[in-house]
């Protein structure tokens, strides 16, 4: 009998007031008032869709993410949230976040999401750096320190995330140390602190940035490491830091190959069905498409060959070894399959095994590209 996994629920609100330049996710933005209704509407017609598809299993998790969700009315979110339980089953216990910039965050508007049942806040702070957010083109969002930390203890929020980003031009040990001790001091639940990568489709990929180099960048992420974890910040992933107990669920369960329905525009799902075979769904980025009623851009079956670097791109990153029997599980493929890559990847020092799990070495962990290659077919 097969054993479908967790189901989450992932909804893109593509809009934002400006184009960061780093920035490659499907965004829009907006010159005029956005149509908060309709499209609303429209992700509820979305995602009664593809219900069909989840075999009525409950959704343990839901993340408003985008663009600029916070753009959004409260009464909109919460509108939104309503539609959504009339159509799906949510845990009462279910994780509920939504992203919003440091711009956004007023008392009202942050006490109204607590009350709507958002658990969780995610901050995309990025840099309190005010020469760095400049460079980062979101000098405009300054960062009210105060302000963020009255609401955080006031309004005593299930788990608040703080977005750092670090290996910005220009920037040096000392700058993106300070960057973590500002937001430690703040003693948010959660804090993401990730490396800055230039992307092909954004504004950064054709200017000439003056980046850390390699040996900085490790010195960086070295540092900060150590910072992090003796401020009581558990590393679970690779850019992943949290107190005890405030791990993100909605993420957890997309790195241990979890199912999750994906509504709004550019947003993906992967969907596994009673038969054993994998969905992945895609739907269209451009907006006029979806509020016409063109949700979906593309609906295909995983092919088992591409099954092994589907799952271990998600399952490696976590710092916590992986259960050889969740690979059999959640791909239905025997291991035998990628006996000669587990060998290989093995040989190399990348992955130990044990009779229960592969756990990545820390070369592996240092060299996670070199070793998710060895899972790609040929």
């Amino acid at each position: 009998m097969i054993t479908l996994p967790p189901l989450s629920l992932y909804i893109h609100i593509p809009w934002c007031f400006k184009k960061c330049p780093y920035c490659d996710f499907n965004t829009y933005v907006t010159k005029n008032k956005i149509p908060e209704k309709e499209y609303i509407r429209h992700l509820i017609l979305d995602l009664k869709k593809d219900i069909n598809l989840t075999s009525n299993r409950i959704i343990n998790s839901i993340f408003i993410g985008g663009g600029t969700p916070s753009l959004f009315h409260y009464e909109s979110i919460n509108m939104l949230l309503k539609e959504i339980k009339k159509c799906v089953y949510v845990s009462p216990s279910a994780e509920i976040t939504i992203e919003t910039n440091p711009k956004d965050i007023e008392y009202k508007k942050i006490l109204k999401y607590k009350e709507i049942g958002i658990t969780r806040l995610s901050i995309g702070i990025q840099t309190f750096n005010e020469k760095k957010l400049h460079i980062l083109s979101r000098d405009k969002e300054y960062i009210d320190i105060p302000n963020i930390k009255t609401i955080i203890h006031d309004i005593k929020f299930k788990n608040v995330n703080f977005d750092i980003m670090y290996g910005l031009p220009s920037q040096s040990l000392k700058n993106a140390l300070s960057d973590l001790k500002t937001a430690i001091s703040l003693n948010p639940h959660h804090i993401s602190w990730y490396q800055l990568t230039i992307e092909p489709n954004t504004i950064f990929y054709s200017k000439k940035l003056n980046l850390p180099n390699s040996e900085n960048m490790w010195k960086i992420w070295k540092e900060g490491r150590k910072l992090l974890t003796q401020s009581g910040y558990q590393q679970y992933e690779i850019s992943s830091y949290a107190k005890k107990g405030y791990y993100c669920k909605h993420n957890i369960n997309y790195w241990k190959y979890g199912d999750y329905v994906g509504i709004g525009c550019g947003a993906h799902g992967k969907l596994t069905q009673k038969n054993g075979s994998l969905i992945r769904v895609i739907k269209n980025k451009g907006v006029f498409d979806f509020i016409n009623g063109k949700y979906i851009n593309k609906i295909y079956k995983v092919k088992d060959q591409d099954k092994p670097f589907e799952y271990f791109m998600n399952t490696l990153r976590l710092f916590q070894p992986t259960y050889r029997k969740n690979f059999v599980k959640y791909t239905f493929l025997k291991e035998k399959y990628i006996k000669k890559n587990i060998e290989s990847a093995i040989s190399q020092n990348y992955l130990q095994e044990t009779l229960l799990t592969w756990k990545t070495t820390k070369k592996g962990k240092l060299f996670l590209n070199n070793l998710l290659e060895i899972f790609l077919h040929d």
